[in-house]
């Protein structure tokens, strides 16, 4: 499979990754042979890039933290609960608590997998991406950082839920500007009465705005002042709204390397340092299947990556068509003085 842009996909191809809508439902399967209505729809549903598949890639293993069952259920999960906030509705906790421990169970079962935040993001479900996401590099960093398994289920459904005040409506004529209608505050009020949660669930809905100098919303709060949860979810969904063209971003979707290199460029002023530290350690700075030039001036594709080294995979380079095909694979984890110089786009 190869990770490209939509504008170069062509009639014809089939694709690599599944779409999902926001309620978790099926919307173009794997391996789907494209047409160009098809390609047309992704373009007007928000979709920038995706993978297709690619005979001369076609043994490039994705792996997954995340089950596409556990995707399902946490996506159907949000939907129902996000709609039933939204309403005024009561909510089940018992459900939050069910997608969590499925997603847990995938995270510890695939700890040494490098995060791949490659699912194909649409209008409909960036909302539910982009909480499953967060919640994911949390848990991730969570575990990295050596919390225990209970810590790591009050990190995970803060994670899930960091953002739930964005579906409380705000009452009619309420000021904006005022911090207590700040979605952090509205998101604090609502998860710190359910009697089911720990109540740093609700804080690290409430903190993950804050910044370390002091800068962020709705509290001004600092360093030590700001919880270890929300100092972790703050970094996940700083992230995930940079690759996702979301509130944080450029008005473009960073690609991985790009968001990477920002988040650096926050530590210890904004984000973390150590949080970041270890963000980079559980993250693919270059997805398998994204096309590179090297500092050789070769192109290729990544088709292998190395934990503990994200930024140095291995890269395949093919010359040539048909019968007369030149193929070769370089590790920059071996090759130190070759560098990654493009990402191809």
């Amino acid at each position: 499979m190869r990770f490209i842009s939509v504008e170069d996909i062509e009639q014809g191809q089939y694709l690599g990754r599944t779409v999902y809508s926001s309620n978790g439902t099926v919307l173009l399967s794997s391996g789907v042979q494209l047409t160009v209505y098809m390609i047309n729809t992704l373009k007007r549903i928000g979709v920038t890039m995706l993978y297709i598949k690619d005979t001369d890639f076609e043994d490039i293993q994705m792996d997954e933290v995340l089950s596409e069952s556990t995707k399902g259920q946490v996506f159907r999960e949000m939907n129902e609960l996000h709609e039933a906030v939204r309403s005024g509705k009561e909510w089940s906790t018992k459900k939050v608590f069910g997608g969590v421990d499925a997603l847990l169970n995938d995270v510890l079962n695939h700890k040494d997998v490098l995060l791949q935040l490659t699912d194909i993001r649409t209008a409909d479900n960036a909302q539910y991406l982009h909480a499953v996401n967060v919640c994911l590099i949390s848990s991730m960093i969570g575990l990295n950082m050596g919390l225990g398994f209970s810590q790591l289920k009050d990190l995970a459904v803060g994670a899930l839920l960091h953002d739930m005040g964005k579906s409380i409506p705000l009452p009619e004529g309420a000021d904006e500007d005022d911090m207590k209608n700040h979605h952090t505050w509205r998101g604090f009020e609502v998860l710190k009465h359910k009697r089911e949660f720990n109540l740093l669930i609700a804080h690290t809905a409430l903190q993950h705005h804050e910044r370390m100098d002091g800068s962020g919303v709705p509290r001004g709060l600092m360093g030590e002042e700001i919880h270890l949860y929300p100092k972790i979810v703050a970094v996940a969904n700083r992230y995930d709204n940079l690759i996702g063209g979301g509130s944080e971003g450029t008005g473009r979707a960073l690609l991985p390397h790009e968001a990477c290199e920002s988040l650096m460029a926050s530590s210890e002023h904004e984000l973390d340092h150590e949080v970041l530290v270890e963000f980079t350690r559980i993250v693919s700075v270059y997805p398998n299947g994204t096309g590179v030039r090297l500092s050789t001036k070769e192109n290729g594709v990544v088709v292998q990556q190395h934990r503990g080294l994200p930024g140095r995979p291995v890269i395949r380079i093919i010359r040539g068509s048909g019968d007369d095909l030149d193929v070769k694979e370089i590790d920059l984890a071996v090759e130190t003085t070759v560098f990654i110089e493009a990402v191809l786009a």
